[in-house]
């Protein structure tokens, strides 16, 4: 009897589960002098005392506590035989006692994760009141629900053009995130998608040979690393109706599943999760205001004083020039004026883009420069847009999103692997609306010996390809690298109204 009460306090003391599993079948063994025993529980978690396949004579119990079953304890005589009724009350007894420790260790075990879920809510709030911009709170979100669900891997996907959603964020860094951070997939036969369509979480195992499978028609080769992906659960980020994005958090060669507990604890934060994000796009939205006010009265500076003396200088220049006897000089005066009618070109293209922000939020162009905005936190500079032909009227949707996505990535690239300190971008689009064109050029180092080491460059030339384009990534002609990416698109409209 005092053996027995030492093994039942024993067990009773115990708190963490893995513990509570090891002293619960080793000490039920070692008091009946059995040859081996396991502890299984329904949530995971095993226990064994001298591994090994069961005899015929072993005793398998439920492990329970009121009416709710937690798992099985199986037993094995010691000398081969069976356990005589002595032995099955006391087994039974350290089992009734192991299932009420059990109980309890799940209880203290989810109260710790709520802890763990609340905390990482209060860290989100406060790198708001810190004032952390969009980017730096969604990987907060990532990390913190990676870290306090257990996962191996954190991620944020959000809408990009429709039906597709694109992952922005893939915590934490490293090779791997570099690989999947850009991946875009469908919101049809999608975890991740159907968490976005139906507003709910999804669970999912095998969740690595799932995505190749769903992935096999697509365009685009899929990172090797996702064959490792095992269970997942995705959770949408829902404020009122919109739903921001899906908080995505996996494990990477690891079978042990998600539980029911992890879920709605996950659910719970992802809410806190997209107020914080929605307020962060709120206090973005304000800044962007601010800025955009500052840029159209530097536009209007622009226009009304700098291109008219410009403009004036040039009229000048021009009429010098035919005052002068001298050939050669009246050429170098008359290419003065010619410089001064380029740069008033390049002066109003400035002005437009300053002003686009602000006045054409639906336009492609707007769309373009916010990308570029979008990207100055990670390269530590705002690239230099430049447009060149009818982009709004001859790029269609679906091109428009391919465009869009291609320039994201490009830049992303740039902060990556160039080291650059500057960083231009043009978009073009031929006369007859034709032919897209998107160069990105930067002074950094120059793409690698390899080009494939680049992450995303696949997807940027699947991209092009789809519309009959090419991707080319090369040395810049004064140093650092250069990216065209190129779409045929079809006629114009009116064009073809007017039969040319």
């Amino acid at each position: 009897m005092p053996a027995i009460l030492a093994a039942v306090g024993g067990i009773a003391r115990e708190l963490e589960l893995p513990a509570l599993l090891h002293r619960a079948v080793t000490a039920t063994c070692e008091l009946l002098g059995a040859r081996r025993g396991r502890l299984d529980l329904a949530e995971g978690g095993v226990a064994e005392y001298r591994r090994g396949a069961f005899g015929a004579g072993a005793v398998e119990l439920p492990v329970r506590a009121g009416t709710e079953t937690f798992g099985t304890l199986t037993v094995e005589p010691g000398d081969g035989g069976e356990f005589g009724t002595r032995e099955r009350e006391v087994l039974g007894a350290l089992t009734a006692a192991t299932g009420m420790a059990v109980e309890k260790a799940l209880l203290v075990d989810q109260m710790r994760r709520r802890e763990r879920w609340l905390e990482a809510s209060y860290d989100v709030t406060r790198a708001l009141l810190s004032a952390q911009d969009l980017r730096a709170t969604l990987r907060l979100v990532a990390e913190r629900a990676r870290i306090v669900a257990g996962g191996t891997a954190g991620a944020i996907a959000r809408p990009d053009g429709p039906g597709r959603l694109v992952f922005d964020v893939v915590e934490p860094p490293g090779d791997d995130a570099d690989r999947l951070i850009g991946l875009t997939v469908p919101t049809e036969g999608t975890a991740t998608g159907m968490a976005f369509t139906t507003r709910r979480p999804v669970v999912v195992r095998d969740y690595g040979e799932r995505v190749q499978e769903q992935q096999r028609n697509h365009d685009g080769p899929m990172p090797a690393m996702i064959k490792d992906l095992d269970s997942a659960i995705s959770v949408p980020l829902i404020v009122g109706e919109e739903t921001l994005g899906v908080l995505v958090v996996a494990k990477f060669r690891d079978r042990t599943p998600f539980s029911d507990s992890d879920v709605q604890l996950a659910e719970t934060f992802a809410g806190h999760a997209a107020l914080a994000v929605e307020f962060s796009r709120a206090q973005e939205a304000r800044q962007q205001l601010a800025v955009f006010s500052d840029r159209d009265r530097i536009a209007r500076d622009l226009h009304d004083l700098v291109i008219q003396r410009l403009f004036a200088t040039g009229l000048g220049l021009e009429g010098v020039s035919r005052l002068i006897a001298d050939a050669g000089v009246a050429a170098r005066v008359a290419g003065f004026a010619q410089d001064l009618d380029g740069t008033i070109r390049e002066i109003r293209n400035s002005i437009f883009s300053l002003q686009a922000p602000a006045q054409a939020q639906g336009s492609l162009r707007a769309e373009l420069l916010r990308v570029a905005v979008d990207a100055r936190d990670a390269l530590g500079f705002e690239p230099r847009v430049g447009f060149d032909g009818p982009l709004d009227a001859a790029v269609p949707d679906a091109v428009r999103s391919d465009l869009i996505a291609s320039l994201r990535e490009a830049l992303t690239n740039v902060a990556r692997h160039a080291g650059a300190k500057s960083s231009s971008v043009e978009v073009t689009v031929d006369r007859l609306g034709r032919r897209l064109r998107l160069v990105v050029r930067d002074d950094g180092t120059g793409p690698p010996a390899e080009a494939g080491r680049i992450s995303g460059l696949a997807n940027l030339s699947s991209r092009a390809a789809r519309w009959s384009g090419h991707c080319v990534l090369a040395a810049g002609e004064d140093g650092g690298s250069r990216l065209e990416w190129t779409a045929e698109l079809p006629a114009m409209s009116g064009e073809q109204g007017s039969g040319r």
